[in-house]
């Protein structure tokens, strides 16, 4: 049986689940990978067969959404090019972690998709949403790589076809301990905005990873390291608690790993407000500007402790059998 697995590659957080899907996929099935986009800073240690640019989602260095650079870089004929031309006919089935050139690229060729990642979790009503939704973004989270049915990822199991996070071996396999400082990654912001918030707290030791950063250098009470996967994880399994956006990944990590968290989520990211939400819901604070009332906020957190842990299985090969006998059987996991 041959399978396409498509893997974002805009951000970190899907390229680092993707490390832990693809060996429990390939018990089932002969793999081959397809990755766009063009923002990771994490590698893959498996052959990727094909790399496409995709449709990416683009930010500014003060931490919000740019309309304007995400609308012209995507939609160009290169993107339908590359949907039309992917040779997707020569494989039964196309497994995608909310990778739109696979997905779309299957729905026009008519062969079935699953999707298999946090995003699928949005096709459930049940699933957080912020007070005030976004019909945009609602839009967004269910047709941008549109499947027929799927598995999501979530910080809790809030319909029958959405399980708890996967968590990175690399991350399972560590014992946490509580080094005294606090790791940081805000990939929407660069190093001066990180600067001018972080030095209001300087007796709090901080370990910045910045997209921007070339090689290690400390400001004051701030050590700023260029993104990679190994040193995160040892600062992540190593912190107090992390300031991190309100993306998935990370979160669910520091959550397993017992670390108090602070979210900002990325300006204009709805998805990002949908996690804020839910990690509210289970006593996580919040920010969703920094302004005037930010030194309190974080001067409170900095004197609380965590919530309590949670608990997440190590399923993946089970969700994987799952998604092949369903397959095989001709059954629905979730709402397409």
């Amino acid at each position: 049986m041959r399978v396409l697995y498509g893997i974002q590659g805009t951000g970190n957080g899907h390229i680092s689940r993707a490390r832990d899907v693809i060996p429990a996929l390939q018990r089932h099935c002969e793999l081959d990978i397809l990755i766009s986009g063009t923002q990771s800073e994490v590698n893959l240690p498996y052959p990727v067969t094909y790399r496409r640019k995709g449709a990416s989602f683009l930010y500014n260095k003060k931490g919000g959404l740019d309309y304007f650079r995400t609308f012209t870089h995507n939609f160009r004929l290169t993107l339908m090019r590359e949907i039309t031309g992917l040779p997707v006919k020569q494989y039964d089935l196309i497994i995608n972690d909310f990778e739109p050139v696979s997905a779309w690229a299957a729905r026009w060729h008519g062969v079935p998709c699953i999707s298999l990642g946090h995003q699928a979790a949005f096709l459930s009503g049940h699933t957080p949403r912020p007070e005030e939704r976004d019909p945009l973004g609602e839009w967004i989270l269910r047709s941008y790589a549109p499947s027929d049915s799927g598995i999501g990822f979530h910080f809790k199991s809030y319909d029958s076809f959405i399980r708890t996070p996967v968590i990175r071996q690399a991350v399972r396999e560590q014992t946490p301990t509580d080094g005294g400082y606090y790791t940081v990654y805000l990939p929407a912001f660069n190093e001066t905005r990180l600067f001018q918030l972080l030095h209001q707290f300087p007796g709090t030791e901080w370990q910045v990873f910045s997209r921007y950063a070339k090689a290690p250098f400390r400001d004051k009470n701030v050590w700023v390291h260029p993104v990679d996967s190994k040193a995160f994880t040892d600062s992540l399994v190593h912190c107090t608690g992390i300031f991190t956006g309100a993306g998935f990944e990370t979160p669910a990590e520091a959550l397993y790993l017992g670390k108090k968290i602070f979210s900002v989520p990325i300006k204009g990211q709805y998805e990002q407000y949908c996690n804020a939400a839910a990690l509210a819901e289970m006593g996580v604070p919040v920010a969703h500007r920094i302004d005037e009332t930010f030194p309190e906020k974080m001067t409170q957190w900095l004197a609380t402790g965590p919530i309590a842990q949670v608990n997440y299985p190590d399923h993946i090969n089970e969700v994987a059998d799952e998604i092949f006998a369903a397959f095989s059987g001709g059954i629905a996991l979730s709402p397409a």
